[in-house]
């Protein structure tokens, strides 16, 4: 298994949506300018939409590169406002590091709309139904990085 760092953003009614993505990208980005913060701001409707479903309450946004796993949560409401689940601290690595790739939560309703409209902006950020796993390519990507531990052929199954 691949290593995995995992952040807990405080959202509604602590700050709102689009400000929750914008914070979001700050740790992503670890505020730097430049594509990848662009290619991300270019979504900020489309992933604050998503944030406001509360999709990313039980899935995480999932963020894979050339290193380690990124899952990033909110917490909303009381939770939000008191801030102790909240972990909002920069991580000790680039969470974008190489061929990076983001997967959304989203709800089954909203699926369609939000695949369409990120497609038109990235093919780096892409949407998933929350009650999924992050798509087979991210794992394929981390395995051939030699990242992902392979039981059966550690007990020689």
């Amino acid at each position: 298994m691949s290593t995995v760092a995992s952040r807990t953003f405080k959202s509604t009614p602590e700050r709102d949506a689009a400000r929750t993505w914008t914070e979001i990208v700050e740790l992503l980005t670890q505020g730097k300018i430049g594509a990848a913060r662009t290619e991300l701001l270019a979504v900020a409707g489309i992933a604050a939409s998503v944030i406001a479903d509360q999709a990313p309450k039980e899935a995480a946004i999932t963020v894979t590169c050339d290193g380690p796993r990124t899952r990033i949560y909110c917490v909303y409401d009381d939770d939000a406002v008191e801030g102790s689940d909240a972990n909002e601290t920069p991580l000790g690595f680039d969470p974008l590091k190489g061929d990076w790739r983001i997967s959304l939560p989203c709800l089954i309703d909203d699926l369609g709309w939000v695949q369409s409209a990120l497609k038109k902006h990235s093919n780096r950020i892409t949407a998933r139904d929350l009650n999924d796993a992050v798509s087979g390519a991210a794992e394929v990507a981390a395995k051939s990085a030699g990242l992902v531990f392979d039981l059966k052929g550690f007990l020689g199954s």
